[in-house]
């Protein structure tokens, strides 16, 4: 299942790479990406919604679903 998170406070490479380690390390994630530029975050996985958006938010930047 794919499920598209906005994601803003992203400005760079390095926030893109600190959201996806995030997101990673949620039980349930296959895989993840993030785009600066569209403020989006993708994740592959039967992973819990709450569960990414609190990831992404306790690495620092805002999400929703």
């Amino acid at each position: 299942m794919t499920k598209t998170l906005t994601v803003t406070g992203m400005s760079c490479g390095h926030c893109e790479q600190s959201v996806v380690e995030a997101l990673e390390a949620v039980d349930g994630v296959e895989s993840a990406s993030a785009d600066t530029d569209d403020e989006t975050a993708t994740v592959e996985g039967d992973a819990d919604t709450d569960e990414l958006v609190a990831a992404v938010e306790g690495a620092g930047y805002d999400a929703s679903a």
